[in-house]
């Protein structure tokens, strides 16, 4: 996950401040030193990382941190004020015409960003808002992006303008834009063609295409994986085209995070929204106070609501408090709260999310994919067996066992960590704190972690 070792090097600076109850401008100077290796390290640009290091450190070495009651924790402050200004400080959203008047959407970017695929994540999000899209395939070079904008645009419920790979690209958005006057909708979005690196064949179509078409919004997707490149090519068009915002994606992968911390910086355009997955509803407003908050380990409990809103039933919800209340929850009602949780980003991408849960991580040491092990478990049994645990006798383990294609084991250790957090749940009101409260996240750590049960 993004931003994991950075998070990890940070919060051990930080855990050594707070430990004293005075610091001296030594302290805070080592500490400083400390961040800017880790930031360095999450390939965060040079130039930004000395900038910002710079700001935290006049403030840091002022009377507001060496004459605090709680220096550690003003120093912490300082930085997630200061992460927060570096990368935007507030939310910036695609700027749309008003009413039925069409918002023309360029979307630039290299090959392989995932420029088509964002495309028609951007589509899905403003159907939800009530906008009315259309999706136009401008990339005639490779016919698979065309096919592929048709696949994502059916899945998302949002029309595709396509005119095949022998007409100019240019000639495509301006017959989308007619197309979309004369059929009621109201934004265009524009997908580009891609190259394997920046040329200038590919900057003069997209200069071609804002020539032709009023362009109002111009939106560049980078892949987050290719750190300080991702950086590099944001400053080109922002430079060559111009763009109004940036999209990253692949912000899930193993990634250190540096683009996202120097983009804005360094080409003065806003983040708008990050790629969280491949899933069509893997997008992510971007909120650069949660994003620091994230970095900090604090947690993101507001993206967590969201997520929750968006993903979680809420009639099942209801009903399954009502069953945990009452411990009288069931396999069937398990498997319900793990394709709920997949739905959510799984249990890390939830736990990391939470205030105070990034520290306990490697206590739990969570591994979602376990979460499909424990589910073939589940669906390998019977809906009389998934009802009433309490019948799985030796022969019925060892034929769930193998229609899983597990080892026994394995379905005996999934059932007795049921049971005991059936128990837990019965205690529910002593669970909420200190040791109780670890042995309960324990339990889930048992059930799709690598703790040895």
């Amino acid at each position: 996950m993004a931003f994991e070792s950075l998070s990890d090097k940070l919060q051990n600076v930080f855990k050594s401040l707070r430990g004293k109850g005075r610091l001296s401008e030594a302290d805070v100077k080592a500490a400083l030193r400390e961040v800017k290796m880790a930031l360095l390290e999450a390939d965060v640009s040079f130039k930004v990382v000395r900038q910002f290091i710079a700001s935290v450190q006049e403030r840091a070495v002022g009377e507001e941190v060496l004459g605090s009651l709680t220096p550690g924790q003003t120093v912490i402050k300082i930085v997630n004020e200061e992460l927060i200004r570096l990368m935007g400080s507030e939310t910036t959203e695609i700027a749309l015409r008003p009413g039925s008047e069409i918002t023309v959407i360029l979307m630039a970017g290299l090959q392989g960003a995932g420029k088509t695929t964002t495309a028609a994540k951007i589509a899905g999000k403003l159907k939800a808002k009530g906008r009315k899209p259309l999706l136009a395939a401008c990339d005639v070079y490779r016919p698979a992006a065309i096919e592929q904008l048709k696949i994502n645009g059916e899945k998302q419920g949002v029309p595709v303008f396509s005119m095949g790979n022998s007409v100019s690209p240019v000639a495509i958005a301006q017959a989308a834009v007619e197309y979309a006057k004369a059929n009621g909708l109201n934004v265009v979005i524009l997908d580009t063609a891609g190259r394997l690196h920046i040329d200038e064949e590919m900057m003069r179509e997209l200069q071609d295409i804002r020539e032709a078409v009023h362009v109002d919004q111009s939106i560049l997707v980078v892949d987050a994986m290719t750190g300080q490149d991702a950086v590099n090519v944001a400053e080109s068009f922002a430079d060559k085209v111009g763009i109004d915002g940036v999209i990253l994606t692949k912000l899930d992968g193993d990634t250190r995070g540096g683009a996202a911390l120097s983009i804005k910086a360094v080409c003065g355009k806003p983040i708008l929204y990050v790629g969280m997955g491949e899933k069509l509803s893997d997008l992510e407003q971007f909120y650069p106070d949660r994003m620091a908050s994230r970095i900090l380990g604090m947690g993101d409990i507001l993206s967590l609501i969201e997520k929750a809103g968006q993903e979680v039933d809420e009639a099942k919800a209801r009903e399954m408090s009502q069953k945990l209340r009452k411990a009288e929850f069931d396999f069937n009602d398990f498997l319900d709260q793990m394709q709920q949780v997949k739905k959510m980003g799984g249990m890390s991408s939830i736990l990391g999310m939470m205030p105070g849960m990034p520290q306990l991580k490697g206590d739990l040491d969570i591994d979602d994919s376990a979460m499909d092990r424990v589910e073939a478990i589940i669906l390998s049994m019977t809906k009389k067996e998934r009802a009433n645990p309490s019948i799985l006798n030796p022969s019925r383990k060892q034929r769930i066992a193998k229609g899983a294609g597990v080892n026994i084991s394995e379905v005996n250790r999934i059932v007795k960590q049921f049971e005991q957090m059936k128990k837990m749940m019965k205690q529910m009101p002593g669970l909420m704190g200190g040791k109780k409260r670890r042995g309960m996240m324990g339990g889930l750590g048992g059930m799709f972690g690598k703790l040895p049960f």
